[in-house]
């Protein structure tokens, strides 16, 4: 029997309880800065688990530390908000909650992304390590962080003296639940999830009534023009074969239909894989924006606000192929290799401040019959709800378990004695 084997043996005395502890973070989701009680939850069981616990870093953030005599130091990482989304899966345990957002309104919260699954992983696999200490030397640190949707939770949390509260660490860690067979993992070396950027641009018009549009700079017809305009970013301005996303995902004008406003407001997000090709998309967007606004005869320059930006996730060759063989040799089958993801993460923000290096994997959370049903019918993109889709819905099992095995796995490719 392998370390692995022989910690995960614990596992069917602690799978009710996960799971119980899953469908409770699925029924209680809690917006970017808000995780008071999830936080709560984690700490009180870090704590029964045997873990020196560190909380409210960064605001709700929470770091275990576990030493088990001499030996590397190991980060294993959860994120713990969740999406104003409103749910529509249908489950039993479906969020029925309303949260008040960072701008006062009230909107729907869920987790449509799975970061409860990432933190039900990361609790079983804390409960089994600190059970089974003969199978391995050194130190654990959990850490479960906020605010990842907003991009500054693992900046929050370096910022407010993580690095100082915990013992200096050797590697860090971490996964994410994505549509996919559930049972399987998935590692990538190099780049593999993209530096993202969303921008609020706004425009300037000269407001009057929709009867006289000639007495007007009427900034409708300008966003519309700067929409369609930017379109051509990816399409003529990055290179063939290099990955970019572009997208205008609101455009806000004018509240009545006889009055033409004075300005409007686009929101854009950007992703690439390379510095380069980020500066050559914001370039782009600015020099587009202020041609449009001049064209437009707009009476004042337009103001550009970056936020939410996210780094590059690019992981480490070496330890990701560690990783990999570790996945590898216990897995078999079920262990291969992730394709490149455009979504985003902040979780390298900490390994980076740290100096130290990582990787992130995937795992499958997707029903394994629906997925391949819909993959010989060539209809992943139709079928499958990807994250934040209000339909998106990890089922419970292998997913937990595989979660948590990897986890532990990855892990003891350097804390095995």
């Amino acid at each position: 029997m392998s370390n692995v084997d022989e910690v995960m043996a614990g596992y069917a005395g602690l799978q009710a309880d996960q799971e119980a502890c899953y469908k409770d973070l699925h029924q209680h989701p809690e917006l970017s800065h808000q995780e008071r009680r999830t936080a709560g939850r984690v700490a009180a069981r870090l704590q029964e688990y045997g873990f020196t616990v560190h909380s409210g870093i960064g605001g709700t953030g929470v770091a275990g530390v576990l030493a088990n005599g001499s030996g590397p130091v190991v980060l294993l990482r959860a994120d713990m908000d969740a999406l104003p989304v409103r749910e529509d899966t249908g489950a039993q345990y479906a969020s029925t909650v309303t949260a008040r957002d960072g701008d006062g309104r009230e909107v729907p919260v869920a987790h449509a992304c799975g970061h409860d699954v990432h933190v039900s992983c990361l609790l079983g696999a804390g409960q089994l390590l600190a059970g089974h200490r003969g199978q391995w030397n050194g130190t654990v640190v959990t850490l479960f962080q906020p605010a990842e949707e907003a991009g500054d939770g693992a900046r929050g949390m370096v910022d407010d003296g993580l690095l100082r509260r915990i013992p200096a660490l050797d590697v860090a860690l971490a996964q994410h639940v994505l549509p996919g067979i559930a049972g399987t993992v998935g590692t990538r070396p190099g780049p593999f999830l993209t530096e993202a950027d969303s921008m609020k641009i706004t425009v300037y018009g000269r407001g009057g009534h929709g009867s006289m549009p000639q007495n007007t700079v009427d900034p409708v017809v300008l966003a519309a023009l700067i929409t369609i305009r930017l379109q051509t970013v990816v399409s003529r301005e990055v290179a063939p074969g290099e990955t970019a996303v572009l997208t205008v995902g609101s455009s806000q004008a004018g509240t009545k239909s006889n009055i033409i406003p004075d300005r409007a407001v686009l929101l854009l997000n950007l992703r690439s894989y390379s510095q380069q090709t980020r500066q050559r998309m914001i370039d782009a967007v600015q020099r587009i924006v202020r041609a449009e606004c001049q064209a437009s005869g707009s009476p004042r320059d337009p103001d550009f606000e970056t936020f939410d930006s996210f780094p590059l996730t690019d992981n480490d060759p070496d330890t990701t192929s560690r990783v990999a063989a570790a996945f590898r040799a216990h897995f078999g089958d079920r262990a291969g290799r992730a394709g490149q993801q455009t979504a985003s993460e902040d979780f390298s923000d900490v390994p980076r401040a740290a100096g130290i290096p990582y990787t992130y994997w995937a795992i499958g959370g997707t029903d394994p019959d629906a997925y391949r049903d819909a993959e010989q019918a060539g209809r992943v993109q139709d079928d499958i709800p990807a994250n934040h889709s209000p339909k998106f819905l990890p089922v419970l099992q292998p997913t937990l378990r595989t979660g948590t095995e990897a986890l532990v796995a990855a892990a003891l490719a350097w804390l095995a004695p």
